[in-house]
């Protein structure tokens, strides 16, 4: 897949964050090299996408122990360009390191992290940091990199290889945090087209009228279609709270013949509807 003309990758900010890391992934896989804009929140990367042509965005969508990320796909069901949509998807490990200006570890005698990485990695540093271990406590993983310069050399930081490499520390320590199967799944929109690759799935968002049976009518289609749904799940509508929107995966691209015939039908059977992208899905 090709991205051509691409003015501006747009991600979940700040600088050295997980969804830097991510971008990095995606503009190696598909050699982007244009210009990038870390964004505050999600439907910030989502607005910048829809009001800007040319412009590709990176999210994160689902994480391992959090679940789905709610702001990220109602960002993506409420654009007013419908066909922004997801590219391409990939999973990152979420691993913290212990970072320093030194290179010797057991010189750290204080740490810099934010209330929530502290609280991430407490096993490591129950176990492996000093009994009277200065804490000092910051608001975000690059503020407490840039914070090193502040202190001596026997103070470190929890970040990440990213923050790392932006800050130009040394990584005493990886993957300290206690939690070592901790992912995210990070998707790629933009207003472009995918390839059938033979290995990709499709998300779509619909809803149903109200009554008995208006759900079960749309999932018969993709039983009598013998289509196996990988992921389900619902969420109230942010217009009324008896209403939910269904959230669905499956294998398959809309380029299909097959898949796009049974996407109309489903459409035949809502009163809301989204297709939210055909892509092809991760190599773990």
């Amino acid at each position: 897949m090709e991205f051509k003309n691409v003015l501006n990758i747009a991600y979940l900010g700040p600088e050295a964050s997980f969804s830097e890391m991510a971008r990095d992934a995606f503009c190696k896989k598909y050699n982007i090299n244009t210009f990038s804009t870390p964004l505050k929140t999600i439907p910030d990367v989502v607005d910048f996408v829809d009001k800007n042509p040319f412009t590709l965005g990176v999210i994160p969508v689902e994480n391992s122990i959090d679940g789905t990320l709610r702001a990220s796909l109602d960002s993506l069901m409420s654009t007013q360009n419908q066909n922004i949509k997801i590219l391409s998807e990939i999973v990152l490990p979420i691993e913290y390191c212990l970072l320093s200006r030194t290179t010797e570890f057991y010189s750290i005698t204080g740490i810099i992290g934010t209330p929530y990485l502290l609280g991430k990695c407490q096993e490591f540093i129950k176990t492996e940091m000093p009994m009277y271990l200065n804490i000092i406590e910051n608001t975000t993983m690059s503020e407490c990199a840039r914070n090193l310069s502040n202190y001596n050399l026997t103070y470190g930081s929890i970040g990440n290889r990213k923050t790392a490499e932006t800050y130009r520390l040394n990584i005493l320590k990886e993957n300290i945090n206690d939690d070592k199967t901790n992912q995210t799944r990070y998707i790629l929109i933009g207003n472009y087209d995918t390839p059938a690759t033979g290995n990709d799935k499709t998300s779509i968002a619909f809803a149903t009228i109200n009554t008995p049976g208006a759900l079960l009518e749309v999932l018969k289609i993709f039983l009598e279609n013998e289509i196996n749904l990988t992921y389900i799940a619902s969420q109230p509508s942010k217009d009324d709270m008896e209403e939910y929107i269904f959230i669905v995966n499956f294998n398959g691209h809309i380029k299909d013949k097959h898949i796009f015939s049974v996407l109309n039908a489903v459409k035949s059977k809502t009163i809301f509807y989204r297709f939210l992208g055909s892509y092809e899905k991760n190599q773990i």
